[in-house]
């Protein structure tokens, strides 16, 4: 039976600002072995995916923005979803959605900004990995001339964060879901999910059948931790262990383990 493996990004296979050497062997053995293996993170594809090159990570497929975006083992984008403009700018007007740091607009090849404040993560990472960034005002959120997937936001404190995501799911949870993830939230279509993204994936490549084995240690990663079955790394935290079938202490034992 063919095998395959989801991995979360941050705090997952990346943690303490690195991929390890083990972690990229691990992975390249797997992929050796015929089983396929890839990351469902809610980064965006062009930050994500050279960061993976950099540290020499293989993959068949990237599943970015909580499968908002789908590519494949040539990073072609081979399919994406679509948050309304009118709800973007609607979301924006809410006042806890407000305290953020940033308003940041994620389409297939290129970030919009707004809203943000100097010292804000999404240009520093973009001038490290070489990523373009649009800087846009806020009259131009209902205007932006590609489809946007979705909408990241920033906070100084996971409590923000939170309040913010709960503010957002009350007043647009029949169109958006915001998912908190530390200091910050991924807003995208209501139902798009990572266990959505891993069905998706399975039958864009033809692949249903496979065994899944998922990974990962945030809110965001509930959906698939939860509808496969799936692990988590000892770095999460206590209620999210509570929900995995088993904890590693990284993606590659996980890998290893279930060879």
């Amino acid at each position: 039976m063919l095998k395959f493996a989801a991995s979360d990004y941050d705090g997952t296979l990346f943690r303490d600002d690195l991929i390890t050497a083990a972690d990229a062997a691990a992975i390249r053995k797997w992929r050796a072995a015929g089983h396929k293996f890839g990351v469902v993170s809610g980064r965006d594809h062009g930050m994500l995916m050279p960061q993976l090159k950099h540290y020499g990570v293989e993959y068949d497929y990237l599943a970015c923005n909580n499968g908002g975006l789908i590519s494949d083992v040539d990073d072609q984008v081979l399919w994406e979803a679509r948050i309304e403009p009118a709800v973007l700018k609607a979301v924006s007007q809410l006042k806890l959605v407000r305290k953020s740091f940033h308003f940041s607009f994620s389409s297939k090849d290129r970030t919009y900004l707004c809203h943000d404040l100097p010292g804000t993560w999404v240009w520093r990472e973009a001038k490290e990995w070489d990523y373009p960034i649009v800087p846009i005002t806020e009259d131009d959120i209902e205007h932006l001339p590609q489809t946007i997937h979705q909408y990241s936001l920033g906070f100084t404190n996971p409590e923000d964060a939170l309040a913010a995501s709960d503010e957002v799911n009350a007043h647009f949870g029949d169109t958006v879901h915001a998912y908190p993830n530390r200091c910050a939230v991924d807003i995208i279509p209501a139902d798009i999910s990572k266990e959505q993204a891993i069905a998706h994936t399975l039958a864009l490549f033809g692949w249903d059948g496979a065994e899944i084995f998922a990974i990962g240690d945030e809110i965001n990663d509930l959906p698939m931790i939860r509808g496969y079955r799936g692990y988590t790394v000892a770095t999460a935290r206590p209620a999210i262990q509570e929900e995995a079938r088993q904890v590693y202490d990284s993606v590659g034992a996980m890998l290893e383990d279930n060879l």
